[in-house]
Formats: C-alpha cells, structure tokens, sequence
C-alpha cells in the first residue's frame, strides 16, 4: 500500500504539468519568504543566559541586582598595560578617560568606577606588583545585547584615541608604548559574537565551495552538482525565514553558533538525501528509455528511505528540546526545522529537476539503455559500449558475507580499541580558551593573569542573608582552600541584613580546578550559615555559573542519549519491522560514535596537544553522528533486504553493498568534509565539534556500513530478519 502511494506522488510529481508546478512552488515559496519574512541573523541572540532560572548561580545573580544594584552588570575590565612601567603621564590619561564616561556615558553603560577622584597615590597603589598593569572597570547593563556592549566599547576606544591621539587597541604586545585590551565577560562577550559573525559568510562559502567540488569529482559532469546545491539552496532560503519568523514572535531562540552549524548540516545531510535518488534515477537511466519512467521507479524506491532516514534525524534533533542547557535546547527547532525541509525539498524539488532536464544532467557521461547504446554506436560506425558497475564494493560485501565472524573481530577490535580513549577525555567549560591567541579579550586574560592573577578577571561574590546578626565570616571564608584574597564586606543599603563579601580565587576562573574550588566554597559557606544561624546564603560569578553549566550538561547528556537511542530505535523498528536488525543496527552507530569520541581525543590531545575538550562535544557529536550514521544503514540494509527477495542471503548481501556502496562513500565523503569545514573556523568548540563528527561519518561511511553491518547481517542469517516476513523468504538457492 505504502509503495502505491509513494508510487503515484511520483507520478504526479514528475508528471508532464506536476514537475512545472512543483518548480512553481517552490519559486514562489522561496520568492515570498523571502521578501514577507524577516532574516533569521537579524534575531540571534548571543547573550541570552543558557542556565535556566532556578539555578543556584542564577537565582544569586537575582540576589545580588536586588540588594547590591551597584555591583550588577556585565563587567568590561580595560586592560591598560606598558611592558616598562605606567607612568605618571599614563594614569593621567586613565583619569581623563575616566572623566569622559562619567560625563558622557557609553551605550549600554551601567556603571563606572569613577577614577579621576583618586589620588595618584591610590591609583599608583591598584596597579600590578610589577609597575606594569592596571585595570578599569565598566559595568555595561546585565539585559543589554552584544551589538549594544559592542558599541559601548567602540565608544570608549574613540574617546581613548582622543585623548591618547594614537590607538592603545592596535597596539602589538611585544611594544614598550602604552597598550589597552578588554576582557573579562564584557568583552568575551563581543569576541564571541564577531568570531562567530565572520565564521558565518566563510563557513557557507567554503562549504558550498566544498559541496560543488566533490560532486564535480565525482560526477565527472558541469551540470549535476548544481541540482543538489540548488535544492540546499532552496531549502536554505525557506527554512531561514521561517526560523526569522519564529524567533521574531518569540517562539524560539536560537545563537549565531546554531545557525552556523545549521548550515553545514543542511548542505552535508541534505546532498546526501539528493545523491540517493540521483544514483536510483542513473540506474534507472540504463533501463529505461523514458527519463520520466525512470525518475518515477527512482523516486517510488528511494522515497521511503529518505522519508524514513530524513524522520530519523529531524526525531534526534527534537530530542534536544529536553535539554535545560539554553545552547542545546535552542538547537533543536532550527536543525529539525531545516532538515525538514530539506527532506521535502530532496523528494519534490530535486526529482522535478531531474524530470526537466533529463540524462542530460550527467553530460558528458550520459547513461543509455543497452538499446540506445547500440543505435548510437551504429549511426558513429562504433562498437557499442556498454556500461559496467565498478566491482569494488561488491567484493566488499562480497568479504563481509563470505567471513563474517573475522571481518567482526577486526572492525570491532579497532572500534573499540579507540573507544577506550573516551575514558581518558578531559572536558572544559572554559569559553575563553576556545578563543584563538591574538583574540584580545584572550591577550587581556594575559596580561590581568601575568601581572596580577587570573582570579581578578571574574571574582566570585558571595552574599549572607544574616537575619539581624552582627557577624563576619570574612575570617572563615579566607581560610577555604582555593581563595587567593576576600575584599571588605559591603552591606547593602537597601537591606541591611544583607553583606556581599567578593573573592578573588587561586586558579584561573574559568578552569575546571576553580569550579572544584567553587563546589568547596559553596559547602563551606553552607556550614558558615549554619553555624552562625543565618537566614541564608547566594554565591554568583562566572565560576558559579559554570559549575551549574557542568552540573546541567551532565544530566542533559544522560537524558538526551537516552531518548535518541529510544526514538531511533522506535523508527527503526516500524520502518524495518526487525527487532534483532533494530538492535544491531543501533549497537553498530553507538560504537561508531564513542570510536570517533576517542580517535578525535587521540587527534586533538596527542596531535595538537589540546588540553581538553567542550562540555558539549559529547552530545552534539552524538545527535549527529548516530542520526546520520544511521541513514545509511536504512539506505544499505534497504538494498540488503530488496534483493533478498529473490537471492540468498550472502549473494543479497553482496549485491546490496555493491550497489549502496558507491553513493553512500560519496554521501559520506561530503558529509565528513562539510563537518570539516568546521576546523577551519578560529572557534575551538566547531573545530572540535567539526572534526570528532567527520570522523564518525568517516567510520561509518568505510567501517560500520560496508564491513560491520553486513557481517552481522551474515552471521546471524535468517535471524537478522526477526520477526519480519522477510526470514520466511527464502530462495530455491538458498534452500539448496
């Protein structure tokens, strides 16, 4: 039944008027959305907090901008810096910057410490041991977005320039003149922002750079490469709009960082779903003198597995939604949304394409029937010259069938042997490190950490509700390990049976040893509030929120892998309606994924010497790698279980890797080089990402897929099949 029907959308869809107004369609539909519908960059939002409110180092903050207003913001530490000593004449020029802000403020300008009414004695006294580093301090407005911070910032840049009349940011660090940087939050937060809006134009660029050179390697042809890349485009164009639409009724949210993402993964999966079906129509071509009949036959085989395999990643995706992490949550609806749309675009957009233009589209190799071939040859006076499949994968599968339980003992023991290294993975939560070195809130990190310590970049302020008691903990807060130096209390002028002590920690606040620390101080401080009989204590900073971030990743990872495996397994299941192959084929993609966890650890840590990797690796390389992995053993265990029909199982094996074999390694090639494309940013959370998801598409494309799969298929012979009717099929061969 389900055949008919996809057998008659194919008719229609191809058909002599179906395939122009399938074309007319999607025009208007790409004409209309984008013109009536907003862009979705106009509605990123790179500073909305990804911790959900009832987190400890939320509800904190809360405490904090209600009893110590002054203190709330998002601080921008100017790093003022001269390699041989700040001089008299410099710190004037501080003070009259300074002077300037409390005039004039900038956008988004909250507060500043006001250091033209100090003494010069007392600002000589607040710079680094070493004469050479001084820090001041803006508080830019907590709810204020990057743009605003950003200008904020290139407001004071234009003001210092006036005053200094030269630029102390373009200043190079090996310089002995006077040198300014912004770091701390403030100014991560705009390196950020601009990292990830230029890796947006190279990224689609290079990608599609990519995309289109492949498929001319491969393809051999001027024309083809164009039609996968114009229904991604298509779906591009519609999907984006859409996303705008959505994010501007505040439907969702969504970072620069997802969009980026977004785009490799639209381009890799969505030529993947559009080179399926070109290789059925191709085949199709060598049989079929009418190119309509063969698009028809093409579309009717392949459009339950794209169906199924496209369903199956859009699923993964949506499962993001459980997460609580803001940055992972908001993956979801734009990943799901654009694979969606790509699915649909791959089974009405690119077989209309293909309708109109015919063999032609595989100029100058066009595939002919044997007949055609033969009329060609007489008219030239040539041998014909027929056309011939390349036997390589079919000796593959040929292997596999053949040897089954030695081609599982060899996949697997390097599967495994490079999954041991997951074990030895070190996860960082520290956004600045993934920073590239000549990042300047990276070289102001720098110098604060050279001249002063890295504690001072992001202090951690912990804040009693004393209840009316008269108490200072400032003694027992100092003897935690872990904590450098506690400043004065300050008691809040709206309520006074609140005091905020801040501490400067040991170790650099964004390592995973101060968020050891942090956990320290909050038990510690939990026992300080006991033992004075306090009402109550919060403890905020940029280490307190990253504890939570750990806390939250640990559990979102659980939960996510747990409700993917179960989703994909649900999909599997009804498309293939095998318990056992449901099983196996699961199994063989979680290998696969904590395999390429490992190698990528290999690469990274003993290769590149990277230290560690994202909190965030794991499950975004997750989603993707068993999502996609799993589309093409539909792809190749769909062309298993159709010959099975009427050949044996080692032959049906043999044919049907023969026969995937060659589309799925180009699928898998592209995908892996459009998730590399990713190590070519200057983020080191999408080099990581790019290159951990490459190669887990790799092993599936050239281990999992063509070796593992079909020898489990082999082994366990008609059981492969169970419960499906399909083990009740056996040929005479077979029977023999």
């Amino acid at each position: 039944m389900m055949r008919n029907i996809l057998t008659k959308s194919a008719s229609i869809i191809v058909g002599k008027k179906g395939k122009w107004i399938t074309l007319g369609i999607w025009l208007l539909a790409i004409i209309s959305f984008q013109f009536l519908l907003p862009a979705s960059g106009d509605y990123t939002d790179d500073t909305q907090n990804p911790l959900p409110s009832d987190q400890p180092s939320i509800q904190a903050a809360a405490v904090i901008e209600e009893y110590f207003p002054n203190s709330d913001g998002l601080p921008g530490l100017i790093t003022w810096h001269r390699e041989s000593g700040l001089t008299e004449e410099d710190l004037a020029d501080i003070q009259q910057i300074s002077q300037s802000l409390t005039d004039d403020e900038l956008t988004a300008q909250e507060m500043v410490i006001p250091y033209q009414d100090f003494p010069l004695p007392a600002l000589m006294d607040m710079i680094s041991e070493d004469g050479t580093t001084f820090i001041q301090t803006i508080l830019f407005q907590s709810n204020a977005s990057a743009e605003e911070t950003k200008m904020g910032l290139m407001e004071f840049e234009e003001r210092a320039v006036g005053i200094l009349d030269v630029n102390p940011f373009e200043q190079t660090l090996d310089t002995d003149d006077l040198l300014a940087r912004v770091t701390g939050p403030a100014g991560i937060s705009v390196d950020a922002t601009e990292l990830f809006e230029n890796a947006d134009v190279s990224l689609l660029i290079g990608t599609v750079l990519l995309v289109l050179i492949f498929l001319l390697l491969i393809y051999r042809s001027p024309i083809l490469p164009f039609i996968p890349l114009v229904a991604v485009g298509a779906a591009y164009a519609v999907a984006t709009p859409i996303l705008g639409w959505m994010a501007k009724s505040g439907w969702i949210s969504y970072d620069s960082q997802g969009i980026a993402i977004m785009t490799v993964l639209l381009f890799g999966a969505g030529t993947d779903y559009c080179l399926f079906l070109i290789a059925r129509f191709r085949l199709y071509l060598y049989e079929e003198k009418n190119r309509l009949k063969a698009i028809r036959h093409a579309l009717s085989d392949t459009s339950g597995v794209i169906g199924v395999s496209g369903l199956t990643v859009v699923s993964a995706l949506m499962a993001l939604l459980i997460s609580q992490y803001g940055t992972i949550h908001n993956f979801a609806v734009p990943f799901g949304l654009s694979i969606f749309i790509m699915m649909i675009s791959s089974l009405t957009l690119v077989p209309a394409l293909l309708s109109v233009i015919g063999r032609s589209a595989f100029f100058p190799f066009i595939p002919r029937t044997e007949a055609m071939e033969n009329q060609r040859a007489q008219k030239k006076n040539k041998k014909v010259k027929l056309h011939k499949q390349s036997r390589f994968w079919h000796n593959v599968g040929h292997f596999a069938a053949k040897k089954p339980l030695r081609t599982i003992l060899m996949t697997l023991a390097f599967l495994i042997g490079s999954s041991v290294f997951v074990t030895q993975i070190d996860y960082s939560y520290d956004t600045l490190s993934s920073f590239p070195e000549d990042t300047p809130s990276r070289e102001g990190f720098a110098l604060i950490s050279d001249a002063f310590g890295s504690g001072d970049l992001a202090p951690v302020q912990v804040v009693f509700d004393t209840g009316g008691a008269s108490v200072d903990v400032a003694a027992d807060l100092e003897n935690v390990e872990g904590i450098a130096r506690v400043e004065e209390p300050e008691v809040s002028e709206i309520n006074e049976h609140f005091i905020s002590y801040q501490l400067e920690l040991d170790a650099n606040p964004y390592s995973n040893e101060a968020m050891d620390d942090l956990e320290r101080i909050q038990m510690n401080a939990a026992d300080i509030v006991l033992q004075n009989d306090l009402a109550g204590v919060w403890i905020g900073g940029q280490t307190a929120e990253q504890v939570d971030q750990r806390t939250i990743i640990a559990e979102d990872e659980v939960k996510i892998i747990a409700l993917v495996v179960v989703v994909v397994s649900i999909l599997l299941l009804l498309y293939l309606r095998s318990i056992t192959a449901m099983i196996y084929l699961v199994a063989t993609v979680l290998i696969s994924y904590t395999s390429a966890l490992g190698l990528g650890w290999i690469i990274l840590h003993y290769g590149f010497d990277v230290p560690s990797i994202s909190a965030l690796i794991p499950i975004y390389a997750f989603v993707f790698i068993v999502a996609l992995g799993e589309d093409y053993n539909i792809f190749m265990i769909s062309n298993i279980w159709e010959k099975k029909r009427n050949l044996p199982l080692r032959q049906a094996i043999r044919e049907g890797v023969g026969q995937s074999g060659g589309v799925i390694t180009s699928a898998g090639v592209i995908l892996a080089g459009t998730f590399a494309v990713l190590t070519t940013l200057p983020i080191q959370v999408l080099v990581q990402f790019g290159l951990i998801t490459a190669i887990g598409v790799l092993l599936d494309t050239f281990i999992v897929r063509p070796l593992l799969v079909p020898a489990i298929t082999s082994l366990l012979g008609k059981w492969a099949f169970w419960p499906s009717k399909q083990m009740e099929k056996k040929s005479v061969k077979e029977e023999q």
